[in-house]
């Protein structure tokens, strides 16, 4: 007689949630290769979470209109999403933009629209919503993450996305 024993084995884990920094807020800074550390002490994560697209680094653009310039010398571009695994909860979604491609010479040059958590921004322009090439803008936007996934959809009008930066933090 041949007896079989039987293991049991444990059901699969649910990913866990990416690490947060301090207060559970988390930052990307888009393109960046290695973490930046912003005017305030906050440290911002390497390029990551992006699914296609590519990256560049610009270290000597100027850019204005923010107290933290580094932010805005490397950006992710031509992407079709971002996502990041979070626990569910509401949170604000920080968006930060700057034109530093010198191809671009004026407004409609590069315009896309983006979805963040089904929120849609259609024929988003750096250029004119800034009031120029190398000023900063941000893009605030109060999401309901309910399936355990931050998602931003990128679509390219004209030229490529792109992205500078991405805050996500979690709302009391």
């Amino acid at each position: 007689m041949t007896t079989a024993t039987v293991t049991p084995t444990a059901p699969e884990a649910t990913p866990a949630p990416a690490p947060m920094s301090a207060g559970g807020v988390i930052r990307i800074a888009a393109g960046a290769t290695t973490n930046v550390t912003d005017s305030e002490g906050n440290v911002w994560l390497p390029d990551q979470g992006f699914d296609g697209g590519d990256t560049i680094q610009r270290p000597d653009v100027q850019v204005t209109n923010t107290p933290d310039p580094m932010i805005y010398q490397a950006e992710h571009y031509g992407m079709d999403s971002f996502s990041w695994k979070l626990p569910n909860g509401k949170y604000q979604v920080k968006l930060h933009f700057a034109e530093t491609y010198e191809g671009i010479q004026g407004p409609g040059e590069r315009v896309f629209s983006f979805d963040v958590q089904g929120q849609k921004f259609e024929n988003f322009d750096v250029w004119q919503r800034a009031g120029g090439p190398l000023k900063a803008y941000v893009v605030t936007v109060s999401v309901d993450v309910a399936n355990g996934q931050l998602l931003i959809n990128f679509t390219e009008n004209v030229q490529s996305p792109q992205i500078n930066g991405i805050e996500i933090i979690p709302m009391t």
